[in-house]
């Protein structure tokens, strides 16, 4: 097999270390009126920041070795032989002691751990290219294909190369809310966010298939189909047709071949195994849901207008990663099962460093920012994911205004709606 060559070693090639022109002191205030973490730089500090950040990634990168291909490839196999074990033990599910199946427990508590190290540690590292300076063809950016519904191409499209460019961008970073919530007061308010609490839930359970749907671009389709041309729609067809392949080979393996392989066993497992499938992608689901929530929404996070990255340099963009990022605190267990994206503001700066080594780097970013008068932001995954909760349901309200109440506002887009005068899409 013939892979592609590694990564340039500079990261966003496409943003200079220096502007061609002299940079603006960014405002005190931004357009929504709410305070500017980064009034306080100068543009001479941002460009320091931007070079620190270089040498550090290139400290790290340069000592890449023995030690970082050992670490996932014991990750790999640690997987891989933990998802094998849990669907032997699931075999065996049917199969009652004292009144429970404690095969069904096992495998299934088993299988929930391996695919959410199979999506996490594994896969979504895997597919941001860390680990393609090995040169090894099965632990490839071009090559790994994950267990999850949205095919790694279209991952790869979305996710690498428009959320990490345009990171909290209004309007340009479609993982601002995934199109559905209303995470951030700079964030228009229409009628449709209302229920934003009821349909978050939603999403976490069915997670998989929603970012399958969002890396389609499936909202976008049916929102311009009218205004699309042939060729448009034609490719987005045949998108579809691969994202359905992909969910047709998964349901297959996990509700068809496996609950099939234990009835025949003869232990009555068929069903059983079948359940445990369906629990062990819920548990995936919500804990990936959460995880990423809690990198991207908690209070503390900033968003950023379209206007404010233009003529980015690295230095600014940098910036952006660092305000518009947040950590979980935790244990070095957690730290892996949460593919390390714990440390979301360390990956966020150097998506394609090896996720073992954001742990060793975090120390040293969080003394930047602080020197810098930048708040680092981190806490329990508790609390961060508690905080991104009350967000979601106090953001699904319209902002207060003078002269009106929250209330009023809803009922006047509310009664527009339903004679049909758009005000269920109308922004406030």
């Amino acid at each position: 097999m013939t892979l592609a060559p590694e990564r340039p070693t500079s990261l966003n090639s496409r943003l200079r270390v220096d502007s061609d022109a002299p940079r603006p002191q960014r405002p005190e205030l931004k357009k929504s009126g709410r305070p500017n973490p980064a009034s306080h730089l100068t543009p001479e500090q941002i460009e320091e920041i931007g070079r620190e950040l270089d040498a550090l990634r290139a400290e790290v990168m340069d000592s890449r070795g023995a030690r970082d291909a050992a670490y996932i490839r014991k990750v790999i196999t640690t997987q891989r032989y933990l998802e094998m074990g849990s669907r032997a033990a699931l075999l065996f599910s049917g199969v009652k002691v004292r009144g429970i199946r404690p095969m069904w427990w096992i495998g299934t508590a088993g299988l929930s751990v391996a695919k959410i190290l199979e999506n996490m540690e594994i896969g979504h590292n895997v597919m941001h290219g860390q680990w393609d300076w090995m040169r090894d063809p099965k632990i490839h950016s071009t090559a790994w294909e994950w267990d999850n519904a949205s095919p790694a191409s279209q991952w790869k499209h979305a996710h690498n190369e428009i959320h990490h460019t345009f990171t909290n961008v209004l309007g340009r970073d479609n993982d601002l809310g995934y199109g559905i919530l209303r995470v951030d007061e700079d964030q228009r308010w229409s009628l449709f966010y209302l229920f934003q609490p009821i349909w978050h839930v939603g999403n976490a359970l069915i997670f998989e298939y929603s970012i399958a749907a969002y890396d389609l671009e499936l909202g976008s389709y049916v929102a311009k189909k009218n205004r699309m041309s042939p060729e448009q729609k034609a490719e987005f067809k045949k998108n579809a047709d691969e994202v359905l392949a992909k969910i047709k080979r998964q349901a297959t393996k996990d509700y068809v071949v496996h609950p099939a392989m234990a009835a025949a066993t003869f232990t009555g497992s068929g069903r059983h195994t079948l359940t445990a499938n369906i629990v062990a992608n819920l548990v995936r689901n919500l804990w990936t849901n959460t995880v990423i929530i809690c990198g991207h929404f908690p209070p503390g996070i900033e968003t950023f207008e379209k206007t404010s990255i233009e003529g980015e340099t690295r230095g600014e963009w940098y910036l952006r990663q660092m305000l518009g990022s947040g950590n979980i605190a935790g244990s070095k267990a957690m730290h892996v099962m949460t593919g390390n994206l714990s440390h979301q503001i360390e990956h966020h700066l150097f998506p394609d460093m090896p996720s073992n080594r954001y742990a060793e780097i975090a120390p040293r970013i969080r003394d930047l920012m602080e020197r810098y008068d930048l708040k680092y932001v981190t806490g329990s995954l508790p609390k961060q994911a508690a905080s991104v909760y009350w967000k979601v349901v106090a953001l699904s309200l319209p902002p207060k205004r003078e002269g009106t109440t929250r209330r009023a506002t809803v009922w006047k887009a509310a009664r527009k709606a339903l004679r049909g005068k758009g005000g269920g899409g109308r922004r406030y």
